[in-house]
């Protein structure tokens, strides 16, 4: 009878123990269950969460200040993780953007919005009308600069301030110089008081051969907001372009980024959201153009952007295009039905070296395949 008693209570203890096992192997700390519930069974990997590692100050820094000591800038990083709302995908099963349609905004699906760029400490205000920057290394930073800047230096910086503009740009690079950084601005203009008829047409230009690195700002009122044929611009909110008739009596068009061809490096486009909402008639031309007008169109990486409005969402580059990536981004149908007034992409060279297109789909999940330029 003991020994019967002694197994039992043996057996009993085992149980007990293997019971308790299987409870902490499942259960985690309720940190780790909120965390996996972001992460659909079928979905993509989880991004992480929290706002991206970026450059600057503490709270406690003074603001207002330009120096000769940048800050170092990081690799752009994924947004915070937000759940979207999900829906089914009819395009597909494979890549990310199929868990991530549905949403009501760009913020709900992880994309740019005003709460995640722009600047993040207290401003001081500064008119200085045109500025015309000389010195190599400048760092303006806690600066809410009524004027323009005129860039003829080498490495300078602009973070965590706000450029209101009434010249022919907010931000920009002369040929000859490089290593400009922009970096959590915000950059806008007062519609009619700029120098075209009222209009103002670049928030950030690069005139220059090399690239310049645009990251975490808001940018807004601009006809052509970002110019440049070689840059590394993400994790930026564009929107709220302003349309307008320019001195030759037109209506000037509107681009949220535009390169006009001809660049001699790589032009990156990454986890932007890019709004034109211009319409038809007035001058909408595209959310990203990528035009021939001064030469071939040649190595763009346009990957896991928002993008909606304009004629066409995306102008591809025209036949000569080579090196053009366009992967997982986000076509919004908010504006029009197909993203741009007139569909998503045009001038796309299907048959160019190096072109890439993969996974991108309409805002409900339906795989875009452009067709070949014409």
């Amino acid at each position: 009878m003991s020994r019967r008693t002694s197994r039992n209570s043996l057996t009993g203890l085992l149980f007990a123990a293997l019971v308790a096992v299987l409870c902490a192997a499942c259960s985690g700390s309720g940190s780790d269950r909120a965390a996996s519930s972001k992460c659909p069974g079928d979905g993509p990997t989880c991004r992480t969460s929290g706002s991206p590692a970026s450059p600057g100050p503490a709270a406690s820094t003074a603001v207002g200040k330009a120096t000769d000591r940048p800050a170092a800038s990081p690799s752009p990083s994924p947004s915070p993780t937000k759940k979207p709302t999900a829906s089914a995908s009819p395009g597909g099963t494979s890549g990310a953007p199929a868990a991530r349609v549905g949403c009501a905004s760009p913020g709900a699906c992880g994309f740019p919005d005003a709460d995640t760029t722009g600047p993040r400490i207290a401003l001081k205000p500064k008119k200085t009308g045109y500025w015309a920057i000389r010195t190599d290394g400048l760092v303006i930073r806690g600066q809410d600069i009524t004027g323009s800047l005129d860039i003829y230096a080498n490495n300078v910086t602009v973070i965590d301030s706000r450029i209101t503009s009434d010249s022919w740009w907010g931000i920009n690079l002369r040929p000859g110089f490089s290593g400009l950084k922009v970096l959590h601005t915000e950059i806008t203009a007062v519609p009619g008081k700029g120098p075209d008829n009222g209009g103002v047409d670049y928030a950030v230009s690069n005139m220059g051969g090399s690239s310049i690195e645009v990251g975490w700002c808001d940018v807004s009122v601009f006809g052509d907001a970002l110019s440049m044929g070689q840059g590394n611009l993400h994790d930026n909110y564009v929107h709220d372009i302003e349309p307008f008739v320019n001195l030759g009596g037109e209506w000037q068009h509107t681009n949220t980024v535009i390169s006009g061809g001809g660049n001699t490096g790589h032009l990156t486009i990454r986890h932007n959201t890019l709004l034109n909402e211009t319409s038809l008639k007035q001058g909408a031309s595209g959310s990203i153009g990528l035009f021939a007008d001064t030469g071939v169109v040649r190595n763009v990486t346009v990957d896991d952007n928002w993008i909606a409005g304009g004629a066409y969402a995306l102008y591809g580059g025209s036949t000569g295009a080579t090196g053009i990536k366009v992967t997982d981004n986000i076509f919004s149908t908010e504006y029009h039905p197909a993203s741009g007034g007139y569909g998503v992409v045009a001038h796309w060279n299907h048959g160019g070296a190096g072109n890439v297109w993969r996974n991108n789909r309409l805002s409900d999940g339906r795989l875009v395949k452009p067709e070949p330029a014409a």
